[in-house]
C-alpha cells in the first residue's frame, strides 16, 4: 500500500466533520479499514467511497452502527449476487 495514497484520518473527521470516534467504530466493525503507521492512523482513498456512503448513511437517515454493519454485509451479498448472475449469463450466451 503505498502512503501517497493514504489519508491521514484526522483529516479526515476535519473535512467531513465527522468524529474520530465514528471513523475508528466504522473500523473495528469490518466497514472500513485503517491503516497505523508509527504514531498516525490513515485511511487508504479507496475506502473513502465507503466512509461517505456509510456517513450519509448516519447522519441523513440517524442509522446506527449495528444498522451500518447489516447495510454494508447486505451490499456486500448484492454485489457478489450481481457478479454471480453475469458470470452466468455469459456461460449461458456461450451455448446458445
Amino acid at each position: 500500500m503505498k502512503k501517497e495514497n493514504l489519508i491521514p484520518a484526522d483529516e479526515i473527521c476535519i473535512r467531513y466533520k465527522v468524529e474520530h470516534q465514528f471513523v475508528t467504530s466504522l473500523n473495528e466493525s469490518g466497514i472500513i479499514k485503517i491503516v497505523r503507521i508509527e504514531e498516525t492512523e490513515y485511511v487508504d482513498c479507496n475506502e473513502l467511497g465507503q466512509l461517505e456512503k456509510m456517513m450519509r448513511l448516519h447522519q441523513d437517515l440517524d442509522i446506527n452502527l449495528e444498522g451500518l454493519e447489516a447495510i454494508h454485509h447486505l451490499l456486500n451479498k448484492l454485489n457478489q449476487l450481481q457478479k454471480d448472475n453475469r458470470r452466468l449469463k455469459n456461460r449461458l450466451g456461450l451455448y446458445e
